[in-house]
This record gives C-alpha cells, sequence and structure tokens, in this order.
C-alpha cells in the first residue's frame, strides 16, 4: 500500500467538489479552518459553481480533481462535500500521477468511491469529514483530523455496546457509506474485505434498503472474511408505515451474528458531530471486550 506523505504547516492542499452542489458560506468557513491548521488552500476553479444538483458539469468536476491531482505541490485534496455525483466522474480521471506522488484524498459519504477505488490501486487515502460541514463536528473531532493529518495516529475509543461481539482483530481498514459499498459491486472499484478490518456508515436510508444491502454483501461474500466490523453511525433511518421491526444495529447483527470475528457497533464515525478521521489502507488494530472498544491505527 502506497501511503502519502503526512501534512506539515506551510503545505500547499487542493479543495475540490465532485459531488452535489455546495453552501458557500460552510464551505469558506471549513477552508478557513484549514487555513488555521497553517496549510496554504488552493480552491479549485468550479467548487462553487451549480449544474442542476451538482457542483459543476460532469467535465467541470472531473477537471478540478485531475488538476489538483496533477499538480506537484499538493499534498492533499480535500472534497468539500458529499451527496451524489462522484460515481459519475471517477473512471474519468487518470490516477496515474497519484501512483508517482501520492497525496492524501479526503472525504466521505459519496466520496467512499474514491476510496475504494484507491484502494484497488494500491494507495491509502482519508475517510473524513469535509469543509462544508466543519461547523457541524465537534472539537474532538476536529482535532483528531487535524492530528490524524499531520501523522499523529492517536487510538480511538467507543462506549461498549449490547450488540458487540467481543474478541480482537488486525488488518487493513476499509470501507465507508455502505450504500455506495454495494453501488461499486462489480466495478472497477469494488470492495475488497477478506483480512480486512471493514467498516460501514450510513445517513437517511430506509430499514428495509439496510436489511437489503447486508444481505447483498452477505450473498456476495463480503462478509465471510473479515478480521472485524466497525459499524458507525446510522442516523436518521426511515421506516414504512408497516414497521419492519429492527433498528440498523439489529439488521446488520442478524447477518453478522454467525461469524467470529469482534463487531463494534455504535462506532463515532458517519453523519453525526462525532466523525472520526480513518485512513483507508493502513494497517489497524480492534479490541472490543465488555469494558472498552478501541481502534489501534498503526
Amino acid at each position: 500500500m502506497i501511503i502519502p506523505q503526512y501534512l506539515n504547516p506551510g503545505d500547499k492542499v487542493g479543495v475540490v467538489a465532485t459531488a452535489k452542489v455546495v453552501d458557500k458560506t460552510n464551505t469558506e468557513n471549513g477552508i478557513d479552518i484549514l487555513r488555521q491548521w497553517g496549510l496554504e488552500v488552493v480552491i479549485g476553479h468550479y467548487v462553487f459553481e451549480k449544474y442542476f444538483q451538482f457542483a459543476g458539469t460532469d467535465e467541470q468536476r472531473t477537471d478540478d480533481l485531475q488538476i489538483m491531482i496533477n499538480d506537484p505541490e499538493i499534498k492533499a485534496i480535500f472534497m468539500v462535500r458529499g451527496g451524489y455525483g462522484s460515481t459519475r466522474i471517477i473512471d474519468r480521471i487518470d490516477y496515474k500521477p497519484l501512483l508517482q506522488k501520492p497525496k492524501w484524498i479526503c472525504g466521505f459519504s459519496d466520496i467512499t468511491a474514491f476510496h475504494l477505488h484507491l484502494y484497488r490501486l494500491g494507495i491509502a487515502s482519508m475517510h473524513a469529514p469535509m469543509p462544508s460541514f466543519f461547523h457541524a463536528l465537534d472539537n474532538t473531532s476536529i482535532n483528531q483530523y487535524k492530528s490524524l493529518l499531520f501523522g499523529k495516529k492517536d487510538t480511538l475509543n467507543a462506549h461498549p455496546h449490547l450488540l458487540n461481539k467481543n474478541g480482537s482483530g488486525f488488518g487493513k481498514l476499509v470501507g465507508g457509506n455502505l450504500s455506495i459499498i454495494c453501488h461499486t459491486i462489480s466495478t472497477a472499484s469494488e470492495i475488497e474485505t477478506k483480512g480486512n478490518l471493514l467498516f460501514i456508515e450510513d445517513v437517511g436510508e430506509n430499514l428495509y434498503h439496510i436489511d437489503r444491502m447486508m444481505v447483498q454483501l452477505k450473498r456476495a461474500g463480503f462478509l465471510n472474511n473479515l478480521k472485524g466490523l466497525i459499524v458507525g453511525q446510522f442516523s436518521d433511518m426511515k421506516d414504512n408505515e408497516d414497521a419492519f421491526g429492527f433498528d440498523a444495529f439489529e439488521i446488520i447483527q442478524s447477518h453478522v451474528s454467525k461469524f467470529h470475528y469482534p463487531v463494534a457497533f455504535d462506532f463515532p464515525i458517519g453523519h453525526t458531530s462525532t466523525n472520526f478521521a480513518l485512513p483507508v489502507g493502513l494497517e489497524a488494530t480492534l479490541i472490543v471486550n465488555k469494558k472498552e472498544v478501541y481502534l489501534e491505527i498503526d
């Protein structure tokens, strides 16, 4: 796995929008925080464009990202927000410059598609909060994100959960948004789970959709050979008039109960105010027991 260099004060970083149209005020506030970290921020030409629901046309969003990838002075690229749109341009990008001069690609939610694609290419990336939503994060998440980008790998802790399965596991971190993980199956960006620590999160889905996606992962064999499962936040879930009968965590637990690897529920990643950054492709150790849950990134 190719691991980009961690950041230093004074480094030049890029900000681009690859998916949904962005909120200018919140984005500018997030960019200000990057500058407070001591980074020199280069803003993509089309970040504040609007083309229907997208932050510019497919061509514009592709051009912005490709320019940042090609620029050898850019040390990291921050995706402004998710939503929908990254998979529309993912196959338009030339990733070869990243193999020669790797840089952190940062974001989550819809950006999961890029994380999985980069993992396939052997390049580590950063599943992490995005500048448009820095205003909604707690200070713990902001500080942990900055520390990780600058090379300090703190151990992440979570509270025990009744549905947890105790144990320990060691492997590469891979995962992200559950919906995007399922949408990339049988593509060039398909997730690799064998021997890895899988992490998942999602937002605004119907409960039966969560069940359907877990059934798909299970039937396709992606849950069979994990070293551990980290279940993040499943926020703003929806139900039908005829209730599904289980919440998101219970649905997930029902599909992994037969496996022997550790499972940690309610981990602080996802569309919530506490959203820790995770380096996709780096090795980590997951420990789950009755008293504590922690993830130690190597």
